[in-house]
């Protein structure tokens, strides 16, 4: 699948060229499903993003240049509350040593990848996670605007207050943004501009959230084109991607409300794409174990959390050892 990769930007209308590398809820149960979407998969914007299309070429065999260490780029997959395990990811990769050089997140993954690639380290992530107020990234839409239950506002806002504004370029990571354009259906990978633009794009699970409007063009989850964005990592100069993989199997989603259906169908439209990405662009991919977890449960954060922590500490002595054998001390 060809795919766009999209610099968000100041200007509030999108600028396309062509590039020549190619990859590829009762009240109080709509709440917690809704904050749980910041994590899943987030109209007119103001001080929006702009964006370029793109194509990513295929994995080949690792190369680095000799004159430099080889990047590591991490790439966090979408999955409604089973985003928090990125967080215990990252904190186990730090707790290893494990500089990671560039960050590129879709959905859920995109939430947590802007907050890293700003400079804050797993436990500062935590902390936030353990404290956010679901009801704080809640608005509702009026009755008559039938697009999505969620506008998406209140979560574009608290991202940019808790990273001061800060846009796509200018953090302390190199960080992408991956979101799906509804016209042409095509990923769009965003790194300049406003992040909670970008953010809230990526996140728009579609009927939960409106489409994001971007100029002429709506975005919706950025999970329906490229569930992990590990090629999206490579594409934006790792050496060496690590992948996690927060979806649920489909034989183990769980569908006990409209939500976790939802979920579950994007699960099982994007195994494909998400098979296919992972095996041509990522070196390592870590899957915590978050079978016994709804899509939708925001109460299970910290159960959530434990369980990349867990993930990293089985598959360590496997990713050592791939990190070393390309000249990855840890």
């Amino acid at each position: 699948m060809p795919a766009r990769t999209g610099r968000a930007g100041p200007a509030a209308s999108p600028e396309h060229t062509l590039n020549s590398s190619s990859p590829r809820l009762s009240r109080r149960a709509f709440s917690l499903a809704a904050a749980s979407s910041i994590l899943a998969a987030c109209t007119s914007t103001s001080g929006g993003v702009s964006g370029e299309t793109a194509s990513t070429s295929a994995g080949s065999p690792l190369k680095t240049e000799s004159q430099r260490p080889i990047r590591i780029g991490l790439a966090l997959g979408g999955g409604a509350a089973r985003g928090f395990a990125h967080i215990g990811v990252i904190k186990a990769l730090e707790a290893r040593n494990v500089r990671v050089d560039l960050v590129a997140g879709t959905s859920a993954g995109s939430v947590i990848a802007a907050l890293y690639a700003s400079g804050m380290n797993g436990i500062a992530i935590n902390k936030l996670a353990l404290t956010m107020d679901e009801a704080s990234i809640s608005d509702w839409a009026m009755p008559f605007r039938t697009r999505g239950i969620l506008q998406g506002v209140a979560l574009q806002n608290y991202l940019n207050k808790t990273l001061d504004n800060r846009p796509i370029e200018k953090m302390a990571k190199p960080l992408g943004i991956v979101a799906t354009d509804l016209r042409s259906g095509q990923p769009i990978l965003f790194q300049r501009g406003n992040t909670g633009v970008a953010v809230r794009a990526s996140c728009s699970v579609p009927s939960i959230f409106e489409p994001v409007k971007i100029g002429d063009r709506e975005y919706v989850d950025g999970g329906l084109v490229s569930p992990v964005p590990a090629a999206f990592a490579h594409k934006m100069g790792a050496d060496f991607v690590i992948a996690v993989d927060i979806s649920a199997r489909p034989e183990s989603g769980l569908t006990s409300s409209s939500f976790d259906v939802l979920m579950q169908t994007f699960t099982i439209m994007g195994q494909t794409i998400k098979a296919y990405e992972l095996d041509k662009y990522a070196n390592a991919v870590i899957r915590p174990n978050l079978a016994a977890m709804s899509s939708s449960d925001f109460s299970q954060r910290n159960a959530s959390i434990l369980a990349g922590e867990e993930a990293v500490a089985k598959m360590w002595p496997t990713l050592q050892r791939q990190l070393a054998e390309r000249g990855v001390r840890v």
